[in-house]
């Protein structure tokens, strides 16, 4: 489904939070099915540099339910992603390609992230 174009002031809102900006450069840049498991070790592997084993468990629990219950869904209110919250599953969608040049451009302007983002 392609819905009215995003606004860019909307891009700029759902980029605020830096784990916003790592699931949505890791989804534009692998195209593909993720799980929300997938998408927490990625937001620890770049938050932390450190293998994901030495991370405690209380901090990626921490992710994974910020994931589930406030930016998946609000990307996939845009349109962004689709998501099966049964099987925990986000699939990136055409919309989201549309808006990679600006995703892009910010992305490239964190310090804290080396794009492309990846697993």
């Amino acid at each position: 489904m392609v819905g009215p174009t995003i606004e860019f002031d909307t891009v700029l809102e759902l980029c605020q939070d830096q784990h916003r900006r790592i699931v949505l450069a890791v989804l534009a840049h692998e195209k593909r099915s993720l799980t929300l498991n997938d998408l927490t070790k990625t937001i620890l592997k770049h938050n932390h540099h450190a293998p994901i084993m030495e991370i405690p468990e209380a901090e990626a629990t921490q992710i994974r339910i910020s994931l589930y219950h406030m930016y998946i869904p609000a990307l996939a209110e845009l349109s962004l992603v689709e998501y099966d919250r049964e099987r925990r599953l986000v699939e990136p969608t055409s919309r989201l390609e549309q808006l990679e040049p600006q995703l892009s451009a910010i992305i490239s302007a964190d310090p804290g992230l080396e794009p492309p983002v990846t697993l």
